[in-house]
């Protein structure tokens, strides 16, 4: 199989987060800032993130890092050439910041990026002074932020804590007689900045400790040097694609050197995928060295599979997988592995996915698979980096 196709599933195409047709006036500003536009390098080498920083900036915030990071995260082609100024202090306390120059050969797109200071999060969209921690006040910051009209009323919802540390997340919504618009809202755990935008997880190795990689379905050695982890919906034709290539070229290529791990992120959209993933951390609970089979029977069954015979389509597979029917249909019917699945989609959305397949290769994310060899060419070049898994 040499070529995959690039079509990745995407849930926002059938759940988008924020959709009106025709924004009124005074809400373009805030709409502009939350539709944040998709970006648009040069594959560069990465630097350890133990390496010292240079001027005070953590090594691994380079330009060619940075550059390697969007085009990675916002799927660039080759025929977009990126720059990336070199990263100075921000304005705002515990942020670096630099300018993202995209180039499509027919326009230039420059954007503000921001990192952390440990270089842990990326931050694509618009930060801006807090001044006050009630909602009034956050309210009123939020609608200096954006030059909201008087007319307009800024509600914000109470703050919580993230996966990145340092970091508080909220909605907040704008309305304007009857149009309406809802969007994230971070603000800084010191109440001093807020951002409109994304908040990614940014350095590799803080990417790997976001995810959970205790007693979770695997194939390949733990000690692999390379591990691989993929969120997947089994009703999504690329992902069925990717198991083919999994078990036929990647994993007799690199045998004892790779290690994958299977994440559920089912689209709630699909009409059986959660169903579905619920039986398959099912056939890890009852028989773990059942799981890879019956995975692969499900996905090379999509067309066969509807809601109507879901059930009887589950059990029908994991017997031929090789697991009890009666254990299957008991777990399957409480919903036993219900959390993990749960577990997997929260831990998705907190990395930023939105597409599946997503992978991420020893922190590195990838997004779909173009094809085998640049699949490879990911996997070999993780292998000759320094400080690889041992």
């Amino acid at each position: 199989m040499n070529v995959v196709s690039t079509e990745a599933c995407d849930p926002s195409q059938k759940e988008p987060a924020m959709t009106i047709p025709k924004i009124h006036k005074h809400l373009a500003p805030l709409c502009a800032v939350f539709m944040f536009v998709t970006w648009t390098s040069l594959l560069a080498e990465t630097q350890p993130a133990g390496i010292p920083p240079h001027n005070g900036v953590p090594a691994a915030a380079s330009p060619a890092n940075i550059i390697q990071y969007v085009r990675d995260r916002f799927e660039m082609p080759q025929t977009v050439t990126i720059d990336a100024q070199p990263v100075h202090r921000s304005p705002f306390p515990h942020f670096y910041q630099t300018s993202v120059t995209l180039d499509d050969g027919k326009q230039k797109r420059v954007s503000d990026v921001f990192i952390t200071d440990d270089a842990r999060c990326f931050i694509a969209g618009n930060l801006f002074a807090m001044t006050g921690t009630t909602s009034a006040e956050i309210a009123r910051c939020v609608r200096d932020a954006v030059r909201l009209p008087a007319t307009a009323e800024v509600t914000v919802g109470p703050f919580a804590k993230t996966a990145f540390p340092g970091f508080l997340k909220s909605s907040v919504t704008v309305r304007d007689g009857t149009k309406s618009q809802t969007g994230e809202l971070y603000m800084t755990q010191d109440h001093r900045t807020g951002i409109f935008g994304l908040v990614l997880p940014f350095r590799r190795d803080f990417v790997e400790q976001l995810i959970d990689t205790r007693n979770q379905p695997s194939v390949g050695p733990s000690n692999a040097r390379v591990t691989i982890v993929e969120y997947a919906d089994l009703e999504c034709p690329m992902c069925a694609y990717f198991q083919k290539f999994l078990e036929g070229e990647l994993l007799p290529r690199y045998a004892g050197k790779v290690r994958v791990i299977f994440k559920e992120f089912a689209i709630s959209s699909h009409p059986w995928s959660t169903t579905a993933a619920v039986a398959n951390e099912c056939a890890d609970r009852i028989d773990p060295s059942k799981f890879l089979n019956y995975r692969s029977l499900i996905f090379a069954n999509q067309e066969t599979i509807s809601a109507t015979n879901l059930r009887e389509q589950l059990l029908s597979l994991g017997e031929q997988a090789g697991l009890n029917r009666v254990n299957l249909s008991s777990c399957l019917d409480a919903k036993a592995s219900m959390g993990r699945v749960e577990a997997g989609r929260n831990e998705a959305q907190a990395l930023g996915v939105n597409k599946t397949p997503t992978f991420f290769v020893n922190g590195r994310i990838v997004i779909g698979i173009r094809s085998a060899s640049a699949f490879n060419a990911i996997i070999d070049e993780a292998l000759a980096t320094p400080g690889a898994h041992e």
